[in-house]
């Protein structure tokens, strides 16, 4: 009798599915798996160590670059953990700034994982259709920073500056012209918050679209229902937050539950799911779309009535206007050591959570009293998803491992840091 024994098989860390650089050893026992180890560390840049060599301010980049789909929401944690030590009031039109970007970045993390969850799973169409609003995003992330990806807008005390009055238009070329330059360039023709106006009008029928081509598809229900169960006292003993969590059925969203900046006057529902597989956390996901949607709304009408400072005036803290800089001695000091050698923190220690796209994203920082952080600990929600892998996978096909990296929605920067 021939003897049966099981397979290790290499998934990954070039595999299209990896998401990154995700290097996972499967063991197989014919095609089901019987355990998954998660080797990671393949993206480490020393995020973390790398902050307590750099003055407080030169570290805002740096949060970019950690989860690369939802960028200002990581800067966002990190210039809170520093007003927090600083004791800076933050103004409110800046707040609102926030907030707003805040939701827009989590469209555009939904919208990404929407896209590559589906292409993984094999659904070709709407990774399109996902990245036809996420262009419309990014513009607006290279209106107010200058880079479509790594903004480093936010800055303690506010934001970098205030939202623009006009928007980049699209210029002729041989595949844009005549009625279609002019249909491009239709929303474009007054302010920022004009053009996201616009686009908040548009984007509950895209939303409908990807749900017409999903939501009750046959064969997207085969590969996601029942795939990852987990249950909701799993959920919580696992770390599980964001999406994750809430998908198994668990109401905990830091912006109803530990209100930061402006949450606690807008409007909006907290999306929960009901039976903790990846088919649940799709729903839930899609339903944050819808409300993301409706806070960006709200901030805009706000915006549009209340114009005002969009940072702090303690110029030892933030930088004193250009024009200043220019005329007058005193704030041209400001602006160069502000510059040089940063600011010093007082004493203490804080922890400075937002509810990132994919959970909570936190910030442990110590000051010593010196300009540079003397610890600095980045809480990166994918973690906590990652390690629940092997028990979400075990007694799976591998075609549901794909589907089921894909419901974490994990991105290496932050995990591997």
């Amino acid at each position: 009798m021939s003897e049966i024994r099981n397979y290790t098989l290499n998934f990954g860390p070039q595999h299209p599915s990896a998401h990154g650089v995700l290097r996972l050893v499967l063991e197989l026992d014919g095609e089901t798996i019987v355990r998954a180890d998660p080797h990671i560390g393949l993206l480490h840049r020393g995020t973390e160590k790398l902050a307590e060599y750099k003055p407080y301010n030169q570290s805002i980049g740096y949060m970019d670059r950690l989860d690369y789909v939802s960028m200002m929401a990581n800067e966002h944690a990190y210039v809170m953990a520093i007003e927090k030590l600083l004791g800076v009031t933050v103004p409110e039109r800046a707040q609102y700034i926030r907030v707003m970007f805040d939701e827009i970045t989590r469209l555009l993390n939904h919208l990404m994982w929407l896209g590559a969850h589906a292409l993984d799973i094999g659904a070709m169409t709407v990774f399109l259709y996902a990245f036809r609003e996420r262009e419309d995003l990014m513009d607006c992330y290279e209106a107010v920073s200058g880079a479509r990806m790594h903004a480093t807008y936010y800055r303690p005390g506010g934001v970098y500056r205030d939202l623009p009055d006009t928007m980049a238009k699209y210029e002729a070329s041989q595949w844009r012209k005549g009625k279609k330059l002019d249909q491009l360039n239709e929303d474009r023709e007054g302010s920022l918050l004009d053009f996201i106006e616009a686009f908040t009008q548009r984007f509950p029928g895209y939303v409908d679209e990807y749900e017409t081509l999903l939501t009750d598809n046959r064969i997207w229900k085969q590969r996601t229902v029942d795939i990852g169960v987990v249950s909701p006292e799993r959920a919580l003993q696992l770390g599980f937050t964001g999406p994750m969590l809430r998908g198994s059925g668990i109401e905990w969203d830091l912006r109803k539950k530990q209100p930061y900046e402006v949450y606690d006057k807008l409007s909006f529902d907290i999306p929960v799911g009901t039976e903790g597989d990846t088919y649940s956390r799709y729903l839930v996901r899609i339903a944050e779309m819808r409300e993301s949607n409706k806070i960006i709304q709200q901030c805009v009408h706000w915006l549009k009535e209340n114009p005002g400072p969009v940072i702090a005036a303690d110029h030892k803290v933030t930088p004193p206007p250009r024009m200043d800089a220019k005329s007058n001695m005193e704030a041209l000091i400001h602006h160069f050591k502000l510059f040089t050698e940063g600011y010093s923190v007082p004493e203490g220690e804080c922890y400075s959570a937002v509810e990132h796209p994919k959970g909570e994203f936190g910030i442990y920082m110590v000051s010593d009293g010196a300009n540079k952080p003397y610890r600095m600990k980045v809480r990166a929600p994918g973690f906590a998803h990652l390690a629940a892998l092997d028990e979400m996978t075990k007694g799976h096909m591998i075609a549901d491992v794909v589907a089921i990296i894909g419901t974490q929605d994990i991105v290496f920067g932050e995990v591997d840091r």
